[in-house]
């Protein structure tokens, strides 16, 4: 953590809600694209994990420790949100076809990254293969940072993202 993030969460973490400001606009976009991925792009998901990451993260800031990287306890955040969500409807699909036509503007980068056919295969994995293979393989994380956020061993992680993969690989052929 270098010196002036760690200066703003301290200030943070005294109520300077400027200082909470500079954080957000720091991982304002990562953020986004991680609810994206996980969401497979629904407008309406996507902002509501956003949205929540950030309104916990405020709330809960004077809780970071520091033990891990602000980016990865916010990453973490952000994943329990996701389950939250995906728990809320009962193994429902996140998205539907229909959603994904509908992918507001802002959002075009998701489109662009990813086929059609990948976001169906995305839509048919189980969330924990998602989220995994989201973190690795699309957030380009390192396997120690998404174990970190998953709250799992790299050994765990691993194991994941081969079966997820697989997955894929069945699905898409």
């Amino acid at each position: 953590m270098n010196p002036l993030e760690k200066e703003l969460i301290e200030k943070a973490k005294s109520g300077d809600i400027k200082s909470f400001e500079k954080l957000v606009k720091r991982y304002k976009d990562k953020i986004y694209s991680i609810a994206g991925y996980i969401c497979l792009g629904a407008p309406s998901e996507t902002d509501d994990v956003y949205q929540e990451t950030f309104i916990t993260a405020f709330k809960k800031i004077k809780k970071f420790k520091g033990n891990s990287k602000f980016s990865t306890w916010l990453y973490r955040i952000a994943a329990n949100n996701c389950w939250m969500k995906f728990r809320k409807r009962k193994k429902e699909s996140l998205v539907s076809l229909d959603d994904i036509k509908n992918i507001s503007d802002h959002q075009d980068h998701l489109k662009k990254e990813l086929s059609r056919e990948v976001l169906k295969a995305l839509e048919q994995l189980p969330l924990n293969y998602r989220m995994a293979v989201t973190l690795v393989d699309m957030e380009n994380m390192s396997m120690n940072e998404a174990a970190n956020v998953l709250k799992i061993s790299v050994g765990a992680l691993k194991s994941r993202l081969f079966r997820a993969r697989k997955l894929l690989r069945n699905i898409m052929s």
